[in-house]
C-alpha cells in the first residue's frame, strides 16, 4: 500500500488520507513503515503474544468499527488477504462505508491453501465496492464470482511500484554483510505459512540441509519469521547446519538486496513470488497451490510443495542445468509495469468525484 499512500500524498488538493494499522505483526510492520518513511495516523496496537485468529479478528472488528465511526471516511482502502483486511472490510460494511480492495481477485481455489488468506480474500471481495485487480486473471476470477465488470479495474500490482521506488545499497544485517555473493550461490528461503507449520516445515528444512551438503558452493539465507511455531522448528532443524544463515526478519531494503544478489528463491510467500520476477530470479514455490499462477504459467516459477525429495530435485536441476536456469530467469514480470498506484489513485478520484456530484 505504500506506493498508493505516496501517490495520494502527491494529490493533497484532492484527497485527505489517513494510514491506519492494527499492528497484526508489530515488528515486521514497523520495519516496512520505516523502509517507506511512513508513520501511522492511527495505530490500534492490537497485537498480543500468541494471539489466535479468532481472538485477533474479534478485537480488530470492534476497534476498527469504532475508529470508522469516529472518522467517517468516504472510502477505506485495504490490500491483500490478511485477517486485518477481511475485518476492515466487514467493519466498513457494517458502517455503510465504501471499500476499495487493492490486489483483489487472487484465488487458489483451495480454502486450506493459503490458510486463512484464501477465505479472507473471498470475504473482502463480497464486501468491496471497487476491486483493483493486479492482473487480467484476477479480474476474470472476480467476474466468474459475479462481480460487475464496471467495479473492477486492472492496475498491475503495487509491489512492482514499491520495487522501483526503493534504493538498495549496502546491507544493514551483519550476517548479510559477511556473505560472499560472488564465490557462492546464495539461496534465499522464506517459509512461515500456517499450513506449513509442523511436518511440512521440517521437510523444507531437511531439503535445505541436503542441498548445502550436496553443493559446497551453496549458502542459504533464511530470515526466520517471529512466529514461535516457525522459530522453534527452524532452529532445531537448521541451527547448526553449515552455510545455512538464519537471520531475524530482514528490513525491506535488505530483503530486496538479497533478492537482487541471490541465485535462487524458495518461498511460501505470495509477495516474494511477485518481487522475484522483477529481479530475474527463478522461484520454487513451497506450497501445494499458489494464488499467483501467472509466474508459473510464464515459466518463472514452479510449485514444488513441501516434500523433501521434490524440493531437492527441483533445486538440484536449477543448480546443475544452466539452460533450465536461464530460461526461468529470463521471464518477464507478469505482475505490472510499476504504475499501479497512479492508476488506483486516478480511479479513486473519478469514483469519489462521481459520488460527490
Amino acid at each position: 500500500m505504500a506506493p498508493v499512500l505516496h501517490a495520494l500524498a502527491c494529490r493533497r488538493a484532492d484527497f485527505e488520507s489517513l494510514l491506519v494499522t492494527t499492528a497484526q505483526h508489530r515488528e515486521m510492520l514497523d520495519q516496512a513503515l520505516a523502509a517507506f518513511a511512513l508513520k501511522p495516523d492511527v495505530d490500534l496496537a492490537l497485537m498480543e503474544p500468541d494471539q489466535d485468529l479468532a481472538g485477533f479478528a474479534s478485537r480488530a472488528l470492534v476497534s476498527v468499527s469504532a475508529m470508522l465511526a469516529d472518522i467517517r471516511p468516504d472510502m477505506i482502502l485495504i490490500q491483500g488477504d490478511t485477517t486485518t483486511v477481511m475485518v476492515a472490510a466487514l467493519a466498513a460494511f457494517y458502517r455503510r462505508i465504501r471499500v476499495g480492495h487493492v490486489e483483489a481477485g487472487l484465488r487458489s481455489f483451495d480454502t486450506a491453501n493459503p490458510f486463512p488468506e484464501e477465505i479472507n480474500r473471498r470475504v473482502a471481495a463480497c464486501l468491496a465496492d471497487v476491486h483493483f485487480a493486479p492482473t487480467v486473471r484476477a479480474r476474470d476470477n472476480l467476474v466468474r464470482e459475479g462481480v460487475e465488470a464496471s467495479r473492477i479495474v486492472v492496475t498491475g500490482n503495487t509491489i512492482v511500484d514499491a520495487l522501483s521506488s526503493m534504493r538498495v545499497d549496502g546491507f544493514e544485517d551483519p550476517i548479510l554483510r559477511r556473505l560472499d555473493f560472488v564465490a557462492h550461490r546464495v539461496l534465499l528461503v522464506t517459509a512461515h505459512r500456517r499450513e506449513n507449520h509442523g511436518a511440512p516445515l521440517r521437510a523444507i528444512c531437511r531439503a535445505l540441509a541436503e542441498l548445502t551438503a550436496t553443493f559446497p558452493d551453496v549458502d542459504v539465507v533464511y530470515p526466520v519469521h517471529l512466529n514461535p511455531n516457525v522459530r522453534a522448528v527452524v532452529s532445531e532443524e537448521l541451527g547448526r547446519t553449515p552455510r545455512v544463515h538464519l537471520t531475524e526478519p530482514l528490513s525491506y531494503p535488505d530483503l530486496l538486496g538479497v533478492m537482487r544478489r541471490c541465485h535462487l528463491i524458495l518461498t511460501d510467500s505470495g509477495g516474494i513470488q511477485e518481487e522475484a520476477a522483477s529481479f530475474g530470479k527463478p522461484v520454487l514455490v513451497l506450497r501445494a497451490v499458489t494464488e499467483r499462477p501467472e509466474l508459473v504459467e510464464a515459466g518463472g516459477a514452479r510449485v514444488v510443495g513441501t516434500e523433501t525429495p521434490a524440493i531437492v530435485a527441483e533445486a538440484t536441476r536449477l543448480l546443475t542445468d544452466r539452460a533450465v536456469y536461464a530460461a526461468m530467469a529470463a521471464v518477464e514480470n507478469p505482475f505490472g509495469d510499476g504504475h499501479a498506484a497512479e492508476r488506483i489513485v486516478t480511479v479513486l478520484g473519478e469514483r469519489l468525484a462521481g459520488l460527490a456530484g
